[in-house]
């Protein structure tokens, strides 16, 4: 992993100054600009899920050749969520939505048409904390347990698919998914549609960024991806552009039964 490379580069130059210190002066700052550089390091890639920096992400496929992507979903179910379906429905489009466990909890019925409808769903936590990047490996591995038992329960399966909150990873997350097997989706296409409320300025970001193999990331809790994704679906439709499931466009599977 490339946090461990990263820890590896950062100790050995530490090292380095260390050892040439018995032989010279050695500043310091040098120390502490070397320390500050490795914590920048660590923020940058823990923030950015495309880094693969502690854990492998899935974030697209750059290797599809046909006009194929996928639509991904964040933060439900949710009341919007079925509207959300309808969209999907009257394009005749799946997409992956990645379920929260306390709000499973909330509308399982919401849950259930998401599956009934053919759409694939992914674990998001249980919680979706403001804390999760702070819980420990334990505390993590309860969350996805609890959220993929849910699923199962309403579902019948089980997924494999894990999608970080805020797209953020840490030791923690990477420890715990070497206990429960999850694959991380990640995306390359972020709508900023959990921020911003121009529903043209949401748009013109994802079809600017648009290309084949491409995984965009929405959320199906917002009024404003409605609009949105209708505007989308017609204008993919116009750009010959084919909605498919997440695991079909990354060759992956979405459950393990």
């Amino acid at each position: 992993m490339k946090h461990l490379i990263a820890r590896i580069f950062f100790l050995s130059v530490l090292g380095l100054l260390a050892l040439w210190s018995f032989f010279a002066p050695v500043s310091g700052w040098y120390f502490v600009f070397i320390l500050l550089l490795w914590f920048v390091t660590n923020i940058i890639g823990s923030s950015f899920i495309q880094y693969n920096y502690h854990v492998k992400a899935y974030c697209s496929n750059p290797s599809e050749k046909d006009q194929k992507i996928a639509l991904t979903f964040d933060d439900g179910p949710n009341e919007n969520t079925l509207q959300i379906l309808e969209i999907l429905k009257t394009h005749n489009a799946k997409a992956t939505f990645f379920c929260i466990g306390k709000n499973i909890e909330k509308h399982p019925d919401i849950l259930r048409k998401i599956a009934q409808d053919g759409h694939e769903i992914g674990n998001h936590s249980y919680s979706h904390s403001d804390f999760f990047d702070f819980y420990r490996k334990d505390r993590v591995t309860k969350e996805l347990k609890e959220t993929d038992n849910l699923i199962e329960e309403i579902t019948g399966k089980k997924p494999t698919f894990f999608r970080p909150p805020y797209g953020v990873t840490n030791p923690s997350i990477r420890r715990a998914l070497a206990i429960t097997k999850h694959k991380v989706i990640g995306w390359n296409i972020r709508s900023m549609d959990g921020i911003s409320k121009n529903t043209q300025a949401i748009f013109n970001r994802i079809v600017r960024q648009l290309s084949p193999g491409s995984v965009v990331l929405l959320h199906d809790t917002r009024l404003e991806t409605n609009v949105v994704l209708e505007q989308l679906l017609l204008s993919l439709a116009e750009k010959n552009y084919e909605v498919v499931p997440t695991a079909q466009l990354l060759n992956l599977k979405a459950y393990e039964n």
